[in-house]
């Protein structure tokens, strides 16, 4: 198995490109079946959710074409199955997109239920109340989700919690009902508005994305289009929190700052100098690093999937931080790793306590899920000595070329996949 081997000391300097959301392009790429027209998706991630995703896709009769790295064309005017059992696709949570996407044109679909991380339930429920509000029929047997209708009509429907993947989903799928569908207390986060942008060029008829009302007038049909992904705000952030473990000056690139605003917050409250630009933000962390506490909540809110860059950041602050966990109950798991560094975190229900320490020591770690591998990969570039990260496909599931973008700021680390690489890794940086 691959891992990251990381010599820290070394502060970040210089410029990171950001590539695209991974969660708004994996919902984007299911809606893109929804015509039989073309479609043209560009500034795609070129990470394995992505590619398990297209595979998926084609697996059922969709034509997908690779313009470039980050450009794809699809065409589904041959789909020819409904059901969609992919061997893969039960591995990344976004498998059910598909589910609304094939309800919307199709009014039928079945579905492997989703895997993804071990952070904690991620419940179908929300998913299937809405279906069912729209007219559909909807089990859960053999591991399928499946539902269909002989005629989806808009309805009225309250999110009983904030859910991303619910809103997306049933959005989708009432895009194409008859009617008019309103749902309420809706998830507002970027990827919700990019999905529901898409959608608008492709002749959909959706407003209030981006509030907590999302207003659907349903069409008869969809069209081909050409789009962008949004930057993804979760690689801009982690990138971020790199800039302030190490002590560095990095500007981050290709974003959207008001996305970063939770935590260039928190950032800025721990000590770092934040500057926006139009399409950047640049972090200079010369201050040493100070407490503070953060609690994860729907956006604006801080992210949940930030939350464990922001303690591997905090672990190193002259102080005492919580940090409190409202939306996965398993996120905490790599806490372990970060000890076996020499963190001090004690972990009571879901708030983490955290004791600063002067500095991180060298470790073999392993990743336990895609933002805890990335945390624990920074952890390493403030440590000292060497540290290897293992179950690195976790990390590569979300952030294409970490190793390299982390490189071109001057950080040692490599990927290496036999104990000869990592003996020439361990020569080489002395």
């Amino acid at each position: 198995m691959d891992q990251y081997v990381v010599q820290g000391g070394v502060a970040l300097h210089g410029e990171v490109d950001i590539s695209g959301a991974k969660n708004a392009a994996l919902a984007i790429l299911a809606a893109a079946i929804m015509t039989d027209e073309t479609v043209r998706i560009e500034n795609l991630p070129d990470v394995h959710d992505v590619i398990v995703m297209n595979a998926a896709m084609e697996d059922i009769g969709v034509k997908i074409r690779h313009v470039d790295r980050h450009t794809v064309e699809i065409t589904a005017d041959q789909v020819n199955r409904l059901t969609v059992d992919y061997e893969y696709i039960k591995k990344i949570r976004a498998s059910y997109y598909l589910l609304g996407a094939l309800l919307g044109r199709f009014k039928e679909a079945e579905v492997a239920l989703p895997g993804g991380c071990d952070i904690g339930s991620r419940p179908i429920d929300l998913h299937i109340k809405g279906f069912r509000a729209m007219g559909a029929e909807c089990e859960v047997s053999y591991g399928l989700m499946g539902a269909r209708a002989d005629r989806l009509v808009g309805a009225h429907i309250f999110m009983d919690k904030v859910s991303v993947g619910a809103s997306i989903n049933v959005m989708m799928a009432a895009a194409m009902a008859e009617g008019k569908t309103v749902i309420e207390n809706a998830a507002k986060e970027p990827h919700v508005v990019d999905v529901a942008n898409f959608l608008n060029s492709m002749g959909a008829n959706i407003r209030g994305a981006g509030t907590d009302v999302i207003r659907i007038q349903g069409v008869e049909r969809l069209h081909g289009t050409t789009y962008s992904v949004i930057p993804d705000q979760i690689e801009a952030g982690t990138f971020m929190c790199a800039a302030a473990i190490s002590h560095g000056d990095v500007t981050v690139k290709n974003v959207t700052p008001k996305h970063l605003e939770a935590t260039s917050a928190k950032l800025m409250e721990a000590g770092c100098e934040i500057v926006e630009y139009d399409d950047a933000v640049r972090v200079i962390a010369k201050s040493p690093l100070t407490p503070t506490s953060v609690t994860t909540l729907p956006y604006p809110g801080f992210p949940t999937d930030m939350q464990p860059q922001m303690t591997a950041v905090l672990a190193l602050a002259s102080g005492t931080s919580t940090v409190t966990e409202t939306i996965f109950e398993n996120r905490f798991r790599y806490v372990d790793e970060l000890a076996r560094m020499g963190a001090c975190i004690k972990v009571e229900g879901n708030i983490a306590i955290i004791r600063g320490v002067n500095q991180f020591t060298g470790a073999r770690i392993s990743a336990p899920d895609l933002r805890a591998g990335a945390a624990l990969v920074i952890a390493g570039l403030a440590a000292d000595g060497i540290t290897t990260v293992d179950d690195i496909h976790f990390i590569q599931r979300g952030y294409e070329s970490f190793d390299q973008k982390l490189r071109g700021l001057g950080a040692q680390i490599e990927c290496v996949s036999s104990e000869e690489a990592l003996r020439k890794f361990i020569g080489k940086v002395g």
